[in-house]
Formats: C-alpha cells, sequence, structure tokens
C-alpha cells in the first residue's frame, strides 16, 4: 500500500485563523481524504509556528509567559480545525520537545557540513514576516506582503552558505518539473535563483524567545529555519534510525507541502538547500496556492477586515464554507469572498440543489413506497453508475497537481453537482406524482430506485469533499446500517447498489435556507 504525506504551512500564533488560513488547511484536507478514498496510507500533518517575536509580545501583552499563550493558542486553533472537519494525523507545535531536538540536530549537521558560519548581518527586517530582506525584495522600501517599512538590523549572527546551493538547485528544478507547482511560482523562483543567492541569516542574538543554538551562547535560531524543519520533526527525525516511532523511512520525501504562495522563496529555495545540505531527499512536490481575498483586499488583523472561519461555520455549518471556498476556483489562483455571494452560492447549489434533491427523493419514498426503496432497475440507474465512474476520473485528474499544473477543486466538485442536476432532470421528466395518479407503481419505484441510486453514489463522491454533508446523505438514504460512513473508499462508488427494501432514514434539511 503506498503512502502519502502531505504537510500544510505551520501558522504563526498571534491571531486566530481567518478564512484565508482556513482555505489552505480546507484544501490540503480534501487531499488527505482523497488518497485514503483512493486506498492509500495518509498521513496529514499541520501546527503551529511559535518562536515569533509577535508571538513574545502578544504573551507580553496578556500577562503571561510565551510558552503558555502559545499552548493555549494551539488549542484554540485546533478546536476551530476540528469545527472545519480537518482530518489532520498530528499537529506539531514547535516548542515540543521532538522540535527543538531536530533543529538541533540539523543544526550540529549542517555545521558539520561546513555550511554555517559566523558574521555581523546588516539589513532590512520585517516583524511582521519574521523575514530578513534585501533592497531588491522590496517595493518602493516597503514590505510587499504587510506594505511597512522594514526595521534595519545590525547584529552578529550565524550564516548558512545558501549561495553554495545555487547551481544544484537550478539544476534539481529544471530535471523535475513537478517539484514546484503551480508552474507560475516556479517561473517566479527560478526568476528568483537567476538573480542571485545570498548566504542567509539563521540565528537571532540579544533575543531569548527561541530555541539555543548548540555551542553559541546567546543565540537562538532564526524562526523560519526553525520552521521549515517542522515536516520532519513531526516524523521523529531527531530518534534513533531503530527507533518505531522515528517514521523518516516511512514518511520521507514528503508528497506534498501545501503552502500560501507568499512563502515559496523559504520552502522551494531555503528548505531544499537546507535538505541537501543534510544529504536528504527533496520533497515531491510544493504547491503555493492562491489568496482568499475579501472584496479584493488582502485579510489582515491591521486591516480591520478579518471574516474568521467561526463566522460562518456557527451559524451554517462547516461545509458550507468548504464548499464555498474550494467552489470558487482553482486552488493555485486567487479567489475572493463577499457575504452577498457566499449567500447566493449556499441557496443555489447547496439548499435548492443537493439539499432539494434529497429531501424531494425522499419525500415521494416515504409518500408513495412507505419510505422503502424497491430494486426496479432501469436505463437510468444503470446510466447513472456509468457517469459515476467517469466523474470519479474527472475528480482525480483535478485533484492531482502534476497532470494540469493546478489542483482544480472546483472542477471536481461542478463534475459531482452534473450527477445532481441528471438526478433533478430525471425526476422532472418522468414526474413521480403523475404516475401515482395513473397508478403505475413499478415506474414510480423504477424513478426513486434509481435517483436513490445517483444519491449514493454523489454521496461517496463527495465525502472527501463535504464530509458531514455526505455523512447525513448517507444517513438519511438508510445506509448507515449496512456499511459505516467512515469506510468509504472508492471500491465502495460502484459496488453494491441500494439493496432491495432498504429502509430510508429520518429526513431532515441539510441546509437550512438563508431567509435574509
Amino acid at each position: 500500500m503506498s503512502s502519502f504525506y502531505i504537510t500544510t504551512a505551520i501558522d504563526y500564533v498571534n491571531n486566530l485563523p481567518h478564512i484565508g488560513t482556513a482555505y489552505e488547511k480546507i484544501g490540503a484536507d480534501v487531499l488527505a481524504r482523497f488518497h485514503r478514498f483512493l486506498g492509500e496510507t495518509v498521513r496529514f500533518q499541520i501546527g503551529s509556528d511559535e518562536h515569533s517575536m509577535n508571538v513574545k509580545k502578544e504573551a507580553e501583552k496578556r500577562g503571561i509567559s510565551p510558552k503558555t499563550y502559545c499552548d493555549e493558542m494551539a488549542r484554540a486553533f485546533e478546536d476551530i480545525w476540528k469545527k472545519l472537519a480537518i482530518s489532520y494525523d498530528y499537529f506539531i507545535q514547535t516548542t515540543s520537545t521532538a522540535h527543538h531536538q531536530s533543529v538541533r540536530k540539523c543544526f550540529e549537521q549542517m555545521l558539520a557540513a561546513g555550511d554555517i558560519y559566523e558574521a555581523d548581518y546588516e539589513g532590512w527586517y520585517c516583524e511582521s514576516c519574521e523575514a530578513f530582506y534585501m533592497e531588491k525584495d522590496l517595493v518602493e522600501g516597503l514590505c510587499r506582503h504587510h506594505g511597512k517599512k522594514p526595521a534595519w538590523i545590525k547584529e552578529k549572527n550565524l550564516f548558512f552558505r545558501l549561495s553554495r546551493y545555487q547551481d544544484r538547485l537550478l539544476a534539481y528544478i529544471r530535471a523535475h518539473p513537478n517539484f514546484i507547482r503551480p508552474k507560475a511560482r516556479e517561473n517566479e523562483i527560478l526568476q528568483l535563483i537567476h538573480g542571485g543567492l545570498d548566504d542567509i541569516s539563521i540565528s537571532r542574538s540579544g533575543f531569548d524567545w527561541g530555541i539555543a543554538v548548540p555551542g553559541y551562547p546567546g543565540h537562538v535560531v532564526y524562526v523560519w529555519f526553525d520552521a521549515l524543519i517542522n515536516y520532519m520533526s513531526g516524523i521523529g527525525y531527531a530518534l534513533a534510525p531503530e527507533n518505531p516511532q522515528n517514521g523518516m523511512s516511512q514518511w520521507w520525501p514528503a508528497s506534498l507541502h501545501v503552502i500560501g504562495k507568499d512563502i515559496t522563496r523559504f520552502h522551494c529555495v531555503i528548505w531544499p538547500a537546507m535538505l541537501m545540505s543534510l544529504g536528504l531527499p527533496l520533497p515531491k512536490t510544493v504547491f503555493g496556492h492562491g489568496f482568499v481575498y475579501l472584496k479584493g483586499e488582502k485579510m489582515s488583523k491591521s486591516l480591520g477586515n478579518m471574516v474568521t472561519p467561526l463566522d460562518i461555520v456557527d451559524q451554517w455549518g462547516a461545509d458550507s464554507l468548504r464548499y464555498y471556498l474550494l467552489r470558487a476556483g482553482s486552488f493555485g489562483r486567487d479567489g475572493d469572498f463577499t457575504w452577498e455571494n457566499f449567500a447566493l452560492r449556499y441557496q443555489s447549489d447547496l439548499a435548492n440543489g443537493l439539499g432539494n434533491l434529497l429531501s424531494r427523493t425522499l419525500g415521494m419514498l416515504k409518500k408513495y413506497q412507505s419510505g422503502v426503496f424497491i430494486a426496479k432497475a432501469s436505463p437510468f440507474f444503470h446510466d447513472i453508475r456509468q457517469k459515476a465512474a467517469r466523474v470519479l476520473g474527472e475528480v482525480e485528474r483535478a485533484l492531482d497537481p502534476n497532470i494540469d499544473d493546478d489542483i482544480d477543486f472546483h472542477q471536481a466538485l461542478a463534475a459531482i453537482w452534473e450527477l445532481i442536476r441528471d438526478c433533478d432532470r430525471h425526476i422532472d421528466q418522468t414526474a413521480p406524482w403523475a404516475l401515482a395518479k395513473a397508478g403505475a407503481s413499478d415506474e414510480i419505484a423504477a424513478v426513486l430506485y434509481g435517483v436513490g441510486e445517483g444519491l449514493r453514489v454523489i454521496a461517496v463522491l463527495l465525502s472527501p469533499f463535504l464530509p458531514e454533508t455526505s455523512q447525513k446523505v448517507w444517513g438519511q438514504l438508510g445506509l448507515s446500517s449496512l456499511m459505516p460512513w467512515a469506510e468509504l473508499t472508492q471500491q465502495a462508488l460502484l459496488g453494491e447498489a441500494l439493496p432491495d427494501g432498504l429502509l430510508s432514514g429520518e429526513l431532515f434539511p441539510l441546509f437550512p435556507r438563508i431567509e435574509r
């Protein structure tokens, strides 16, 4: 059985996540669920990035220690991710003992390889990014991400010989066309490398919140160098190879790093160079997704325009937000959130689409057949099963960035929604209510059995995207007694159809309508 190791960027804990942060976790969750659906062994890791100057400042404002603050925020983040049905296997905190051990081990190995040296640093530092920048990286003297003027810093630091790996990085990227996705991100990275790579500072002096640098009193590891190593510390990198908790042989190299487009420089230049220094293989693919804007503006605490996941989830459920963000466009491009568009998409696709199809089908089943499916195969029954097999192929292609360069959640969902429209059209064309007046009970049974089978395959296909909705459909069809929803895989898609005599479950609205 093949393994699939997927990670997301770890999040700063100085603020709770907005829906742009949630977009990354939802996208990665769909991919993790889909690979489990295909029968692969999956590890899905997320976490929190905690050794930041901004984190320390926030803790001081609250009058608590940075570690206490980080632990509280990590739990708050996890609560939000669980409300969004993010099916992660491991949540790593960079303040954990295992992570500290891994960072020190990496540092010592790079030092032994001759890739770390001490020197004076003088340059621009953006506190919001927690990143050093060259003059050429700024836009009219300002950070391109935050629009603020960075601070000029001068201190004695430890440096990593990034320049040593310039030619190797270029050669690797050219030889591995699937390493950076989408292609636009690869072009940006190639341009950056062609412009020349400078050695980078990997420590801070005179700053006590962080991982102490072995052998260099007064230095802590620079937060970005520290954070990148989480992908290995989470799978037991610091442990002895014979330790059963060391998962490097099973999980490394990572199958997919899912990150925001603003941090590709760290993940596609610095991180691979660090791995080369350690003599380790590089992740198979790094995917830089687009941003979610609010009416064209980037969401941030300083702008006061943040929409949080809980603004939506607590009232309309996790799947409404998951669907809106996934349906908006391809993962590699920027999207936009407005409350008006959210309400329209919710009402048209969820309430009036899938929700109405399930409601009308089971309503007629209870009215005409006492809620019992009668196995009457029809041309539509066979057609919907064949279409479901084709849709699975379309979904698999849409979610593979190595096929068409992007991850097209919107195309995958559009293909599934075609099945919903097929079922609706079939009901309208056959008109079971008219058949009932004519006493055509066999014809009614065939219509409802065919549409019921359509709903069954729709529930299976939706399970990676809208897990809570999929489970509700599965239960309302009465299938939970035959196969637990958690066991749904691609084998269930075209396996046993609805059995004769299946009694449907309790009927309730999937998506209550938005009244205003």
